[in-house]
């Protein structure tokens, strides 16, 4: 299928029960690849070096797409795009920044449940959309519930200096607004432009342009450098999947609401667990798994409470 022919078929299928349902398997994707993404990222390399090197191909290889096969933005999509640029460097930053100072178990579900309440709230706010209060129920379930994941993975690394894990947990809470409000930026570009596909081309080489520059300074600074093989290995194939993360919940906020797109997206957190579980030889146990079902619980309470 072209180019083309995608956009042909989001324009038929956008405001549509098809939509809806497209939305839907789009943002469950999205998790999923999502999962996979952040399991990629826990290998033992500097968060501002693991960024950096996935960053590298995720923009370079969005560049001859961007350039070649979708159609070239118009003169305010290019304004758009500086906005673009600004949150997501700001998120990234934040975010290795919390890596920096606590365990990434820890730190990653306090900015995923963070995401999903305030996405849903400033979505409210922006794009009108409603929620019902069964849907909230959903929302506070599923977000109390990667918080309680937080508090149990915390446990298991009480050995983090408190004042060094309180502004861990800061940065994270900081991140995770942060991702609600790109979550709705980025939603509003997809709907501002006549074809999705060259915001979602855009986005990419402009989201990768300035962390593959601050790793290799910070790589020239290291004492002990890692070997670049294994981490640009990494990285190239996190970009891949990166772009299956990123642009299908993308997708899914043109077709559909946006908090119910955020909200399916953080059953990553379940999936991730699964990954762990099943590749990892993580140990779930009863705690984890009563979480993760609540998880999962809230997801589906929101999809269909509405």
């Amino acid at each position: 299928m072209s180019p083309a022919d995608l956009n042909d078929w989001v324009h038929a299928i956008e405001g549509q029960p098809a939509g809806h349902t497209a939305a839907m398997v789009l943002a469950l994707v999205s998790a999923v690849a999502h999962s996979v993404f952040g399991a990629l990222q826990k290998w033992r390399f500097d968060p501002w070096l693991t960024r950096g090197a996935i960053d590298v191909f995720y923009a370079s290889m969005a560049l001859p797409v961007a350039l070649f096969v979708v159609p070239l933005p118009e003169a305010h999509v290019w304004v758009f795009l500086i906005g673009v640029f600004l949150i997501h460097f700001a998120y990234k930053y934040i975010l290795a920044m919390a890596y920096e100072r606590a365990a990434y178990t820890v730190v990653y579900p306090v900015v995923r449940g963070t995401g999903p309440l305030a996405t849903v709230v400033v979505a409210g706010l922006v794009f009108s959309e409603h929620f019902t209060g069964t849907q909230w129920l959903g929302v506070l379930l599923l977000s109390g519930a990667i918080f309680g994941l937080a508090a149990l993975n915390y446990r298991r690394t009480a050995h983090v200096d408190r004042q060094v894990l309180i502004a861990a947990l800061g940065l994270a809470f900081i991140t995770g607004i942060i991702v609600a409000v790109y979550t709705v930026y980025d939603a509003y570009g997809m709907r501002m432009v006549e074809n999705p596909f060259t915001f979602l081309a855009w986005f990419f080489v402009v989201d990768g342009i300035a962390f593959p520059f601050l790793a290799w300074r910070r790589w020239q600074r290291l004492e002990e450098r890692p070997d670049p093989r294994p981490l640009l290995a990494r990285g190239f194939l996190a970009a891949l999947i990166a772009y299956v993360s990123f642009g299908a919940v993308m997708l899914a906020t043109r077709l559909d609401k946006v908090g119910e797109a955020a909200v399916l997206r953080e059953t990553s957190t379940v999936f991730a667990a699964v990954i762990g579980w099943l590749f990892l030889k993580e140990t779930v146990g009863w705690g984890r798994a009563a979480l993760m079902a609540c998880i999962a619980l809230g997801a589906i309470v929101v999809e269909f409470g509405g």
